[in-house]
C-alpha cells in the first residue's frame, strides 16, 4: 500500500466582509446574526411591534365611529388611520409575522443547519424594519397626503405634506398618472 503524504493547505483567509459575524451573544449579536432562529425571533417581534401600531389605528377609527358626528378624527385624519391601519396589518404584520414563522422552523423542520443566502435574509429583515419606519415618519411630518396646488396647471407643483407610501398620494388617476409618467417638456 503506498501512502501519500501531502500537507493540508488552509484556504487564505476571507475578507472581512464575508466572514461570519463573531459575536454569538448579546447585544451586538442580535443586529449582526445570521442565524435563521434569531432573524425569525426579531421578525416576530418587529411584527408585534407594528401590531400594537396598528391597535392604536383600529382604536382611533372604532372612536370615531363609536357615535355619529364623530369628532375624534377630521376627515383627512380618518381616511390616513383607515389606509395605515390596512397597509400595517397587511404588509408590516402578517407577512413579517410569517416570513418569522418560516425563518425559524422550515430549517429545523427539513434539517437544514441555516438557511440559504442568511446575509440576504438579514438584509429583507432590515428592509422591513426600515420600511416601516418611514411609512410611519410620514405622521412625524404632517401625516397628510401630498396635495397638489390647483391653481395651476404645473404637474410638478406638488406640496408635500409627508405622507411616504404611494396610495396616500395624489388621488386623481390622470394627475396619478402624470407624476408617475411624468417627462421634463
Amino acid at each position: 500500500m503506498t501512502t501519500v503524504s501531502r500537507s493540508l493547505t488552509q484556504a487564505p483567509p476571507r475578507p472581512f466582509a464575508l466572514r461570519r459575524p463573531k459575536a454569538t451573544t448579546g447585544f451586538w449579536s442580535w443586529f449582526t446574526t445570521v442565524d435563521h432562529k434569531k432573524i425569525g425571533i426579531l421578525y416576530g417581534g418587529t411584527a408585534l411591534g407594528f401590531f400594537v401600531l396598528g391597535g392604536v389605528e383600529a382604536l382611533l377609527i372604532r372612536l370615531q365611529l363609536a357615535g355619529p358626528n364623530g369628532t375624534v378624527l377630521t376627515a383627512a385624519q380618518y381616511n390616513t388611520m383607515f389606509t395605515m391601519h390596512g397597509t400595517t396589518m397587511v404588509f408590516l404584520v402578517g407577512m413579517p409575522l410569517a416570513v418569522a414563522f418560516g425563518n425559524y422552523f422550515i430549517p429545523l423542520q427539513i434539517g437544514a443547519r441555516d438557511v440559504a443566502f442568511p446575509r440576504l435574509n438579514m438584509f429583507g429583515y432590515w428592509v422591513v424594519l426600515f420600511g416601516g419606519l418611514f411609512i410611519y415618519s410620514s405622521f412625524f411630518e404632517g401625516g397628510n397626503p401630498p396635495e397638489f396646488n390647483g391653481e395651476n396647471d404645473d404637474i410638478y407643483a406638488v406640496r408635500w405634506n409627508g405622507s411616504a407610501w404611494a396610495p396616500l398620494g395624489p388621488t386623481t388617476p390622470t394627475r396619478l398618472n402624470e407624476t408617475v409618467a411624468a417627462t421634463p417638456r
